[in-house]
């Protein structure tokens, strides 16, 4: 079966370590609590807001060893009053999990999002 795990976090500045550092904290999130290993990640699309310019998150995923699995970054869409700050990502593997088992990684102010996921 395939599955997509949703990651979002929010940064406090448009600072390129920041936004890697922060993208590098919430993928390892998401591959530890759902224990995903590299052969099993079909791609990831990461999202950025607008305010967001200083870096490309996927470049944390290739500095963490991520190196053959297709990815993709874009803006999302500016929507008056939404969460600014947040780099999102939905990463698409192949797992046997139900999708009740999937763990969902919202972190920060990115919490806001979906709190009824949030741990």
């Amino acid at each position: 079966m395939v599955r997509s795990i949703r990651g979002a976090i929010t940064v406090e500045h448009n600072d390129k370590e920041e936004i890697l550092r922060a993208t590098e904290l919430m993928l390892k999130e998401i591959i530890d609590k759902n224990a995903v290993v590299c052969e099993d990640m079909v791609h990831m699309i990461f999202t950025v807001t607008n305010d967001l310019d200083t870096a490309f998150p996927a470049v944390a995923a290739r500095n963490m060893g991520i190196t053959n699995v297709p990815l993709m970054c874009m803006n999302e869409i500016p929507v008056k009053g939404a969460l600014q700050m947040c780099i999102r990502v939905m990463i698409t593997v192949n797992s046997d999990k139900q999708l009740s088992d999937i763990r969902h990684i919202y972190l920060r102010e990115a919490v806001k999002l979906r709190p009824d996921l949030a741990e």
